[in-house]
């Protein structure tokens, strides 16, 4: 039996940035499978190969040539700077596979994987910068062709994959993504320093995270907790945590608008460490997202032992099982009911919650790392 590590190129880029979803999926998936004898060599854009994940970097406009991306072939030019940067080094690394965590694989000369979270650019173009699309558009069909195996993280996007992109469900291995520890319910005692901070109350807010832009549908969100009665908008607002992203000017006016009325507080980027505790002081959680391949947030909130409120769209009914209350996100009228029903009555809340927290352990980075590990070791054993 062959007891050397097995040695892998994974492309690190996403962790340089503040983390949100792919960054975290990358960090984690790395720190799991450096305890299961996985040798890796980390690529990224900036740095080039190193032994060790490369730091995060200040700021969230850290990737190279950003200042340029919406000039027409800017994006193509950084890629291809990119793939100089992978080639130049990458047999120093005797890795045996090659896995792109994030869509558009580099060429390799052997095997390779790549994780594709979900096919949004192509379904919802319009939510997305047109360069990234043009590039997707462009890049994607060949990283597939390159790929031995597609990860995906749920059936949705393995549908999708094949739907849309013509993927035989024989490539597809479809591996769900986890929450780490951190994420778990909270006494307020445990939460008081993240709440005097941001100037919250323990269980007297709505939560809903994730990055200024469209698909998230924020503006159906903040459109229905405008219709809440005020008495109970008032005793209970709500939170919005998240980077700012793109084409979100029209919600920008809409939580102005909420802001001045005293319903809304926009936190923007909030600090890794400060999430678990954010998530378990919330009385809800809530995730109109028009289309998510997984939805991380929303199973971070389960962990926190706090009732979820979801779009029924896409992959989301699939995470939260019936743990959540799924709502069609473009029915604002239905969305201010579900709110107020759960906000209003404690017992629902509790109910919810328990099912949240025992919906969450059907998730872990352990499980996603040996499931992905299985994977490379069919690959390589062909």
């Amino acid at each position: 039996m062959n007891d050397k590590p097995l040695r892998l190129a994974l492309n690190a880029t996403a962790m340089l940035t503040p983390q949100t979803g792919i960054g975290r999926y990358v960090r984690e998936l790395a720190a799991v499978l450096s305890q299961l004898r996985v040798r890796i060599d980390y690529f990224d854009a900036i740095n080039g190969w190193r032994d060790r994940p490369p730091p995060v970097l200040a700021g969230v406009s850290a990737a190279p040539l950003r200042f340029l991306h919406n000039l027409p072939g800017a994006r193509l030019l950084e890629r291809k700077l990119q793939q100089l940067r992978f080639s130049r080094d990458i047999q120093k690394s005797r890795a045996q596979l090659y896995h792109e965590p994030n869509y558009l694989a580099f060429r390799f000369n052997g095997p390779i994987v790549i994780s594709a979270h979900d096919a949004s650019w192509v379904r919802f173009p319009e939510t997305h910068p047109i360069q990234r699309v043009r590039i997707m558009d462009r890049q994607f069909p060949e990283s597939l062709e390159r790929a031995s195996r597609i990860i995906v993280d749920s059936d949705f996007v393995a549908r999708e994959m094949n739907s849309l992109f013509g993927v035989s469900f024989d490539r597809i291995r479809m591996v769900p993504l986890g929450v780490t520890s951190d994420f778990r319910p909270m006494s307020a005692t445990e939460t008081s320093r993240v709440c005097r901070q941001l100037g919250l109350n323990h269980g007297g807010y709505a939560l809903a995270v994730g990055t200024l832009e469209p698909r998230k549908n924020l503006i159906s969100l903040i459109r229905a907790y405008r219709l809440m009665p005020p008495e109970i908008s008032r005793r209970c607002p709500l939170v919005i945590a998240g980077m700012s992203g793109w084409r979100h000017e029209e919600t920008n006016r809409e939580m102005a608008l909420l802001e001045r009325q005293g319903l809304l507080r926009v936190l923007g980027h909030v600090e890794e460490i400060d999430l678990p505790p954010l998530y378990a002081a919330a009385r809800l959680f809530v995730y109109p997202s028009i289309y998510e391949g997984f939805g991380l947030p929303p199973l971070e909130a389960m962990a926190a032992g706090i009732p979820v409120i979801v779009s029924d769209r896409a992959s989301l009914p699939e995470v939260v099982g019936e743990a959540g209350l799924c709502i069609d996100p473009h029915d604002i009228d239905a969305m201010t009911e579900a709110l107020r029903s759960v906000i209003e009555d404690t017992q629902r809340q509790k109910t919810m919650a328990a099912a949240s927290l025992l919906r969450s352990r059907h998730f872990s980075w352990p499980r996603c790392a040996q499931e992905t590990l299985a994977v490379y070791h069919e690959i390589l054993a062909k």
